[in-house]
């Protein structure tokens, strides 16, 4: 245990028992779950219901009986470097979305920014909220790395 645990760089924990098991995910979150091989072939069900509780953590299957704790903690690290790639992917495709999605609604913001100042006899009151309005467009455009329109 502790091999896996040095190896996890975290607190490892270990269940008697698939319900233990199941208890533990439910109220606990996990980089990983090492469970051995014999467990999918005799209790199938028991270990769909062990997946479908792991959340983010990812399976790690070694059969117990013929690999020793180095095989496995090698495995385990595997497992966890592959985990934090997808995790790093994952996270770099979601914030491209996220720039996506904003990008056309602050462009919009700011044109609609422009237009407003541009009104004559435009009351101080409100211009100097569209100005307010227009230096936030402009950070939140800069946070998200887009490149200000030429005129901007």
């Amino acid at each position: 245990m502790q091999a896996l645990q040095e190896t996890a760089a975290e607190p490892v924990q270990v269940a008697a028992t698939l319900r233990e098991a199941v208890t533990q995910l439910q109220t606990h979150e996990f980089s990983a779950v090492v469970m051995d091989q014999l467990l999918l072939d005799a209790e199938p069900e028991d270990v769909d219901t062990i997946l479908k509780h792991m959340g983010t953590a990812v399976p790690v299957y070694s059969n117990f009986a013929i690999n020793g704790i180095e095989r496995v903690s090698r495995e385990l690290r595997s497992a966890l470097h592959r985990r934090k790639r997808e995790l790093l992917v994952a996270r770099q495709e979601a914030e491209q979305t996220l720039r996506s999605e904003l990008k056309d609604s602050i462009t919009a913001l700011l044109l609609s920014c422009e237009m407003v100042l541009d009104v004559p006899n435009l009351p101080l009151f409100a211009e100097t909220k569209m100005r307010t309005v227009d230096a936030l467009a402009k950070e939140m455009r800069t946070k998200l790395g887009m490149t200000p329109a030429r005129g901007a």
